[in-house]
């Protein structure tokens, strides 16, 4: 059995370019804890406060609950679910998940499968990351669910993909004169520039091309903000602050909230901004509530 190619082709609800990594979070975090201990069960009620900060830090905008994945996992044959009556999930809802003594954990069939080949389990979650999340999100993640993974190989993604266009982080930097921008952070090492980056609007984990017109030229620092939906761009193309961040220092306030409603620097002239529909994709799946009023210059 093809497990790589089992995982990467989990059942969604994908309609209109919506997020739903609920399935995926709920693997990687099984797979985290499978790496710590492999025949060790998951009881919901234990690791239900686990799941929903993983859904609220790095699932869509809108309230969900993690007994959804819990339950519908199983009918993609990499999850089981027994009760206290029994094999079998109770339904869906998170108050029979709890009354049952529900509690899950990755399928036999794979979990004999990641004995035999341990470098599997890193495989199979790069390809999870990779189709799910932006890779600015890869790392944190990691830690989040307990992941200690080698670092990346190649060839772990089904031949069927869609492969990266490697030109795509010099032509969003010289669009924007390799500058932030959202700050105009410009900096160099050399000739070379040091803590800048090449975001996608829309994630290329969502059907976000490699265009520039996709694409955002941000210092490290605001491309982590963005993806995790702190900061967005608006119609008039100016930045977008969360009402949802908090930060007192004088750092937060001047990296951050006075960012509110600024111009974005850029592109340069002939250079196409960024994309209406790549924008509105941002601003519907990954930021956050609703942007703070336009800082007072």
């Amino acid at each position: 059995m093809d497990w790589l190619e089992r995982t990467a082709n989990l059942r969604q609800w994908t309609r209109g370019g919506v997020r739903a990594p609920h399935k995926p979070l709920l693997l990687l975090y099984a797979l985290g804890r499978f790496q710590e201990d492999a025949e060790h069960c998951l009881r919901y009620s234990a690791v239900e406060g686990d799941l929903e900060r993983l859904l609220a830090e790095y699932g869509p905008p809108n309230r969900t609950t993690p007994a959804y994945p819990f339950h519908h996992l199983v009918s993609d044959g990499v999850w089981e679910v027994r009760t206290d009556h029994g094999p079998g999930s109770p339904g869906s809802g998170v108050r029979e998940l709890r009354r049952a003594g529900a509690t899950g954990r990755l399928a036999p069939e794979l979990r004999a499968a990641l004995r035999r080949e341990p470098a599997l389990l890193g495989r199979i979650a790069r390809s999870l990351l990779d189709l799910h999340f932006p890779p600015s999100l890869h790392g944190e993640l990691c830690e989040a669910v307990g992941l200690d993974l080698e670092p990346a190989g190649t060839g772990y993604l089904p031949a069927a993909r869609r492969q990266r266009d490697r030109r795509m982080r010099e032509l969003v930097l010289t669009a924007y004169e390799h500058r932030c921008a959202f700050c105009g952070y410009d900096g160099r090492l050399g000739p070379v520039p040091v803590g800048l980056e090449a975001a996608h609007v829309r994630w290329w984990a969502f059907d976000g091309p490699d265009e520039v017109e996709n694409g955002l030229c941000l210092c490290s620092l605001h491309h982590k903000l963005f993806d995790k939906g702190v900061l967005g761009v608006g119609e008039d193309h100016r930045v977008l602050v969360s009402q949802r961040f908090a930060g007192r220092s004088p750092a937060a306030r001047e990296y951050v909230t006075a960012l509110a409603g600024r111009p974005l620097l850029g592109p340069r002239s002939g250079t196409r901004p960024v994309a209406a529909a790549h924008r509105d994709w941002h601003l519907r799946q990954v930021f956050r509530g609703e942007p703070r009023p336009a800082t007072a210059v």
